[in-house]
């Protein structure tokens, strides 16, 4: 479900938590401990992810809900008598009930828990208010493409576009700040293709083992890494550059010296836009010059070995 870069953003924030916590021990004995730390954020993201499906697919429902109180008033009105639950039949609402990975995974990490219902129904009413809704019920019919639609609206126009929903959900689910951009890339595969998601697991097996071997090979050759690193730095001293730039450069050179599959062009261009997004303004050119210096003595030193695949840019 989650992209090598997500992986990569997963591994940088592993250790720079790692780092944080303790520098002097920065090396190989922190393999263990890396690995369960990595696989817990891991498994956060999988949780904020389920929870925002579980949001959205609980504000649709809702409608039953609404209709069925409003019926039950003392003197109902003709409004009251005649609410619209077209919505809780959503084709993409059923898909997703049907899912059996969605109910385990809701049941096994008890995420029910993090469902308030008062914010359900206050996203109900400010959903139904809008001319989306509106529009979407006075249709008869239902179309595959206006049912994820209207899903889709619920998370992204309704959802997403509460600040104070966004700040109680970022409060529930402490991980929101790290993963939102994340989220936004799981979220629209998940609407590209509803029936192949699978809500018990983030990663593939493949991707699984890129991540412990990339976070594995960060720690056991650090000491050889930064030899490598510090040469390149010019007039700044280690320990002045922003410790997310040194991550990133970390993992840049591991990527460059030991994963044959990835192609280097990818491997510079991946570390620049993760220095953009989470580092300085200026770091994406800083850590663009340094992988590049290395990249060309490296080379002429022979020490760049890539395969076939790796070798495409």
């Amino acid at each position: 479900m989650i992209s090598r870069r997500n992986i990569r953003v997963k591994v940088m924030q592993t250790l720079y938590s790692l780092h944080t916590a303790n520098p002097e021990a920065f090396n190989t004995t922190l393999a263990k401990q890396a690995k369960v730390m990595l696989n817990q954020k891991l498994e956060q993201s999988l949780e904020l992810f389920t929870t925002i499906i579980l949001y959205t697919t609980s504000v649709a429902q809702y409608a039953e809900t609404d209709a069925r109180q409003r019926a039950a008033k003392y003197l109902p009105s003709q409004d009251d008598l005649n609410v619209s639950t077209k919505i809780a039949g959503n084709e993409v609402v059923w898909k997703v009930l049907g899912n059996n990975t969605f109910s385990e995974k809701i049941k096994e990490s008890h995420l029910e828990r993090h469902l308030d219902p008062d914010w359900v129904k206050k996203l109900y009413q400010q959903l139904v208010r809008t001319e989306t809704y509106q529009t979407y019920i006075a249709q008869q019919q239902r179309n595959p493409k206006d049912e994820l639609a209207i899903y889709r609206f619920i998370w992204e126009g309704v959802l997403k576009a509460n600040d104070s929903f966004i700040e109680f959900l970022s409060d529930e689910l402490p991980s929101w700040e790290d993963d939102a951009p994340m989220l936004d890339m799981l979220l629209d595969n998940f609407f590209k293709g509803v029936n192949k998601v699978n809500f018990l697991s983030l990663i593939s097996g493949e991707k699984q083992q890129y991540a412990q071997e990339l976070l594995e090979s960060v720690l056991e050759k650090d000491e050889l890494i930064m030899t490598l690193i510090k040469p390149k730095l010019q007039n700044w001293e280690a320990e002045r550059v922003a410790l997310i730039d040194l991550i990133l450069l970390r993992m840049g050179v591991s990527e460059l010296l030991y994963f044959p599959t990835i192609p280097t062009k990818v491997t510079i261009n991946e570390y620049i836009d993760l220095a953009k997004l989470y580092s300085t303004p200026q770091s994406g050119q800083f850590v663009n010059g340094v992988l590049d210096n290395l990249l060309k003595e490296l080379s002429i030193e022979g020490k760049i070995r890539k395969n076939e695949r790796g070798m495409k840019s």
